[in-house]
């Protein structure tokens, strides 16, 4: 089981820092590579820009939480959910 993630290719956790424009303000964020490109496919299937998405799922949590504490952070918690959730059926049925 190491061998799969001793193999993976380094590039995936590479990180690499965006900006965007969150409430009228510049940030950056800095992430591994495997987190931009879950965060991606998650903007491209909502026809939305990477940046967008994030804006938006930004604001959602604002709305409902009143803080983002750290946005790295809640990006990579993000990603992990959608994954679990997408892995879900996959389990329940083995």
């Amino acid at each position: 089981m190491c061998h799969v993630y001793a193999s993976t290719d380094p590039a995936r956790y590479e990180c690499t820092t965006r900006s965007l424009r969150l409430q009228s303000s510049v940030t950056s964020v800095r992430l591994e590579n495997e987190f931009w490109e879950i965060l991606d496919g998650l903007a491209r299937r909502q026809q939305l820009s990477t940046g967008q998405f994030i804006t938006e799922l930004y604001g959602e949590v604002m709305q409902t939480k009143g803080t983002v504490p750290n946005l790295a952070s809640m990006l990579r918690v993000a990603c992990a959910v959608h994954l679990h959730i997408n892995a879900e059926p996959a389990v329940r049925s083995a």
